[in-house]
C-alpha cells in the first residue's frame, strides 16, 4: 500500500473514533462547564484538574500534579505535566511532542449556575466552553483516539494543563518554560479561529513602566522655577503614539497614565504605563530602543524620564519550521475532509512561551469556537470529531518526523 493511501486509511479510522466519541465529548463539555473555574477561584481550577488528571491517567499517562510555592497572598491552582513514553526512541527518530492547553477561564464564580452549559442546535455555548474547556477537552480525546488505535510511534507525549494563562501565566511561566525545552514540537489547544484557521503566530507583549521627574513649583508665584512633569509626559505620550503604523505588526498603547498631586503647584513626577505588541522579537527589541530614545531627550527643559521593562511575552513567530508543521496539519486535514487556513493573532497565550523556549509551535487546534471572554461565547460542536482527528494525526504525523 502507498504511503497515501496508508494516510487515508489512518485518516479515516481516527475519524470513525473520534465520531464514536462525540456523545462522550458533549457530555465531558457539559460537565467541564458546570465548574467555575477563574483563574482566582483556586478550588474550581482544582476541581477541573482533579478531572482532567484522572482522564490523562485512563490514557495511560503518569501525572505530576504541580503545586506553586505562595508569598502569603492567595494559592494558585495547581498543574499538571502528564507524560506517556511512546515505542520509538528519540535515537531511532522519534520525537517528543508537547501538548498545552489551560483550565482556567475569565469568568467569575457563580457564572456556570447563571449562564449553565447550554446547546443551541450545533452551538455549545456556556463559560469558557471554547477557551479552552472545548480545546483542553479535544486534546484529552485525541490521546485517547491515539491510545484506542495503537498508534505508538513517538518517543514520548506530553500534556500539560496550566491553571492561569488568562492572566498572564504569573505562576505557570517558569513550569511551561521548563517543560517544553527538550521537546521537538508544539501542538496548542486554544481553539480554532471562527473561520477555522488554526494560528500559526501569535504577537509578543512587552509592558514599561515610563517615569517622568520634573521639580515642584509654586503655580502661581514662581511658575518658572518648575520643570512641569505632567507636560513632558503629554510629549511623551503623543510621540509614542504616533508609533503605531510605522512598523507593520507592531502596535504602542499608553494604557495609564499618572501626575502630579495639587493644582496648585508645577507638576513634579508622571508615571505612564506602556504595552507594545509586535510579531517578532526584533521589533519588540526595535521599539524599546525607540521609546529610549526619546526618553534621553525630553522636551521640556529640566525633566527626565526612566524607562523600565516590567514583563516580556516572547512573540510565537512564524518560522520555516512551524510552517512545515502547518502543512503536515492541512494533509491530516485533507484526509479527513477538512481544509485548513492559518492566521496570526494579537493575543498571547501559552504557546508564546513554548515558542519562545525555540521549540516551533501551532496553535488553534481545537474545535472551532468564538467570543471568547463574552456571554456569547461558542462551540461548533459539528467541528468536533472533525478537529479532534486531525489533531491525532498531526500528533502521529510529527512522532515519527525528524526535528525541523
Amino acid at each position: 500500500m502507498s504511503a497515501p493511501a496508508r494516510r487515508r486509511e489512518l485518516a479515516a479510522d481516527l475519524l470513525g473514533l473520534a465520531r464514536s466519541r462525540h456523545s462522550r465529548y458533549l457530555q465531558d463539555l457539559r460537565e467541564l462547564v458546570s465548574i467555575d473555574s477563574g483563574s482566582y477561584d483556586t478550588d474550581g481550577v482544582d476541581r477541573v484538574a482533579d478531572w482532567v488528571q484522572q482522564r490523562l491517567r485512563q490514557t495511560g499517562f503518569t501525572v505530576e500534579r504541580v503545586r506553586f510555592p505562595t508569598d502569603g497572598t492567595a494559592r494558585t491552582a495547581d498543574a499538571l505535566v502528564a507524560r506517556k513514553k511512546g515505542a520509538l526512541p528519540a535515537h531511532e527518530g522519534g520525537r517528543r511532542i508537547l501538548l498545552a492547553g489551560h483550565m482556567d477561564t475569565v469568568f467569575e464564580r457563580g457564572t456556570a449556575a447563571a449562564r449553565p452549559f447550554e446547546l443551541r442546535g450545533s452551538l455549545a455555548h456556556g463559560p469558557g466552553v471554547s477557551d479552552d474547556k472545548g480545546g483542553l477537552l479535544a486534546g484529552l480525546t485525541a490521546l485517547d483516539v491515539l491510545d484506542a488505535h495503537g498508534l505508538t510511534a513517538y518517543d514520548e507525549l506530553v500534556f500539560l494543563a496550566t491553571p492561569d494563562e488568562e492572566i498572564g501565566s504569573p505562576a505557570s511561566r517558569g513550569l511551561v518554560e521548563r517543560t517544553a525545552r527538550g521537546v521537538h514540537y508544539g501542538l496548542g489547544l486554544e481553539c480554532a479561529r471562527e473561520n477555522g484557521d488554526l494560528v500559526i503566530g501569535r504577537k509578543g507583549v512587552a509592558d514599561f513602566r515610563i517615569t517622568v521627574t520634573g521639580r515642584a513649583a509654586h503655580a502661581g508665584i514662581e511658575p518658572e522655577r518648575g520643570a512641569n512633569a505632567a507636560l513632558a509626559a503629554a510629549h511623551l505620550i503623543v510621540g509614542l503614539q504616533a508609533l503605531n503604523g510605522r512598523w507593520d505588526d507592531v502596535t504602542v498603547n499608553v494604557g495609564t497614565v499618572r501626575a502630579g498631586s495639587r493644582a496648585n503647584i508645577v507638576c513634579a513626577d508622571a508615571e505612564l504605563r506602556v504595552e507594545v505588541r509586535a510579531a517578532t522579537t526584533a521589533d519588540v527589541d526595535r521599539v524599546r530602543r525607540t521609546i529610549q530614545e526619546a526618553a534621553d531627550s525630553p522636551v521640556v527643559a529640566g525633566t527626565s524620564i526612566t524607562v523600565e521593562q516590567l514583563d516580556l511575552c516572547p512573540p510565537m513567530e512564524v518560522s520555516d519550521a512551524s510552517l512545515r508543521m502547518l502543512g503536515l496539519a492541512r494533509q491530516a486535514a485533507r484526509e479527513v475532509g477538512v481544509t485548513l487556513g492559518a492566521t496570526t493573532t494579537g493575543g498571547v497565550g501559552d504557546a508564546n512561551l513554548i515558542t519562545g523556549t525555540g521549540v516551533p509551535t501551532l496553535d488553534g487546534l481545537g474545535p472551532v469556537g468564538g467570543a471568547d471572554h463574552t456571554p456569547e461565547e461558542w462551540l461548533d460542536t459539528t467541528s468536533v470529531a472533525q478537529r479532534v482527528a486531525v489533531l491525532a494525526a498531526l500528533v502521529a504525523a510529527l512522532g515519527r518526523t525528524a526535528s525541523p
